[in-house]
């Protein structure tokens, strides 16, 4: 029976988010093998040799033990048939998430902003998401014509797009109000099964980050 991968994180989104959504879409069960709370555990994951460039997310799958999101996200799309079927469809696949990536670190260091650049970097983040990322998305739903960003398949870059919507909706429940192809897209794209269940209360999503997930980064990490 093969292992489960094991996922070395904080017990909040961040860089691992996309790799659990990615996970979870190909079915795949996952633990979360240790959250990161006290600095020690953090130290002894660089002791021990675990973290190539003394950075987390660390996942160890098939025998390896992973760092670096981009890699990671690569091998399990790579792996689960969600990264096209051909260079092609890969490139655009590339193109795609690159975006979501982007769009994600934004959004993912609005809570670590000090309270004075906190209004500032809010609107950023919605401005980036709707005049930037979102119309092109949705001019690809509209060229394409498929249900799927890429192909006539589920890809990886469906997952990323979805999930960027959902963070944004949570800042902005009308962020996608000027964008019907994105609606359709997510309502669709939402009700895979694999996603509608990651998407249910009691799953291993993790939740919009708090005060107490900021002060434990800050704390693990010495910043």
């Amino acid at each position: 029976m093969a292992t489960k991968p094991k996922l070395y994180y904080f017990n909040g989104r961040g860089r691992m988010e996309t790799i659990r959504w990615l996970l979870a879409t190909a079915g795949v069960e996952f633990e979360e093998a240790e959250y990161l709370e006290t600095r020690k555990q953090y130290e002894k994951l660089l002791q021990d040799g675990s973290l190539l460039f003394q950075q987390v997310p660390m996942v160890e799958i098939d025998g390896m033990k992973m760092v670096q999101t981009r890699a990671i996200l690569n091998y399990i799309a790579g792996k689960h048939n969600l990264y096209g079927k051909d260079l092609k469809e890969r490139a655009l696949i590339d193109m795609y998430v690159e975006g979501t990536m982007d769009l994600n670190e934004i959004i993912m260091l609005y809570p670590f902003s000090s309270p004075e650049e906190k209004e500032k970097n809010f609107a950023l983040m919605i401005q980036r998401a709707t005049n930037r990322y979102f119309p092109v998305y949705e001019k690809v739903l509209k060229d394409h014509g498929q249900d799927f960003l890429v192909g006539n398949q589920l890809s990886r870059a469906d997952v990323q797009v979805l999930e960027s919507i959902l963070m944004i909706e949570e800042y902005e429940p009308t962020a996608l109000s000027e964008f019907p192809l994105l609606q359709a897209f997510k309502a669709r794209i939402s009700n895979l099964p694999t996603i509608k269940k990651f998407l249910q209360p009691g799953s291993q999503r993790r939740t919009e980050p708090d005060d107490r997930i900021v002060e434990t980064v800050n704390k693990v990490l010495q910043l």
